[in-house]
Parts: C-alpha cells; sequence; structure tokens
C-alpha cells in the first residue's frame, strides 16, 4: 500500500521551527470522536465523572507518572473534551529522541518526550480504557487532533489555568455543549 500525501494531507496548526520538547507550558484541549459526550455529565456547574471520565483522568495522571520530563497541572475531564495546562522540564540528556523509521518517514517524526509523543500516548492509552470499559474494541474516542497552545508567560498561564477550573460551571455556555449547537 502506497501512501498519498494528497489524500491524507492536514495542514497543521502547530508553530513552525518550534520545538515542542522543548522546557515550556502547554495548554491543550482534546475533544471526543463526534463530540459525543461520553465522560459524564455537569450537575450543578461541577463534573460529575462516569467510568470513562475516571478512565481518562487517571490515564492523565499517569502521563505524568511515567515520564520524568513531565508534571501535570490544572486539569478537567468534560463531558466530551478534556482540557490540561501540562507542563515540559528540561530534558538536558542529549540523547537521540526519535528513530528513524519507514511509519517516520510516511508521517512525519514525532520527538520522544515532545508535546506530540505525550499527547499520542495519552489518547492511545484512554482510547484503550474507555474502549475495555464500553466493550468497543477499535472504536475512535478521540477526534484526530488536540488543540495546543504555548504558554507565554505567566499571566497567560493564570487566564488558561482559571478557564480550566470555571470551565464546569460555564458548560451551559461553552460551544462544545451540544446544547449549543
Amino acid at each position: 500500500m502506497t501512501y498519498d500525501a494528497e489524500r491524507y494531507h492536514r495542514r497543521s496548526i502547530r508553530l513552525k521551527h518550534y520545538d515542542y520538547s522543548q522546557a515550556s507550558a502547554y495548554f491543550v484541549t482534546v475533544c471526543t470522536h463526534n463530540k459525543d459526550c461520553i465522560f459524564g455529565d455537569v450537575v450543578n456547574g461541577e463534573m460529575q465523572l462516569n467510568e470513562n471520565g475516571s478512565a481518562v483522568q487517571t490515564e492523565w495522571l499517569t502521563t505524568a507518572e511515567f515520564r520524568d520530563n513531565v508534571e501535570s497541572d490544572v486539569f478537567v475531564v468534560m463531558p466530551n473534551h478534556f482540557h490540561a495546562v501540562l507542563l515540559i522540564k528540561d530534558n538536558s540528556e542529549g540523547t537521540a529522541r526519535c528513530a528513524p523509521t519507514s511509519m517516520n518517514r510516511l508521517f512525519g517524526r514525532i520527538t520522544s518526550g515532545s508535546l506530540a509523543a505525550i499527547m499520542r500516548s495519552f489518547k492511545s492509552a484512554a482510547t484503550k480504557r474507555v474502549n475495555e470499559l464500553r466493550n468497543t474494541p477499535g472504536a475512535p474516542v478521540w477526534q484526530r487532533n488536540y488543540y495546543e497552545h504555548v504558554v507565554r508567560d505567566e499571566r497567560d498561564l493564570g487566564e488558561i489555568r482559571e478557564y480550566i477550573v470555571n470551565n464546569p460551571r460555564k458548560w451551559d455556555l461553552d460551544k462544545e455543549n451540544p446544547k449549543n449547537s
């Protein structure tokens, strides 16, 4: 099977020439496939996780536990999306972090320890757990990509943290809420 670049081409939303494995804070948002509400409900301004949402929360916490260069900051699992601030700490070991494989040539390299690698691992692990709970092996849980924002300064970080913490309270107004579509 040959790779058709035209068919699979996606415009990147990433900053050109930015090293997403460098130490920084990143704000990420991941939406569920078709924006289906599968992680619980917002009740009186508070997120009530169901079993699927709890699995996503556990996988996010595990993400930082297994990576020395990653620290989880504030996050929230919403009915059909997930917001988090992720801190990538300095990794000055200087080791090669991406082996040249045929997959890299087809789809581009994903550097180990980078935001893309961290998010890919998280989404994969969470998908596996959610599909085990739902007995839906191989079913998509997430949309193909994720939104990211490189946190610029302390003010930016404060505003993002506030947005994440207040997200459940503002669910009735949220554009991700299916009732607002």
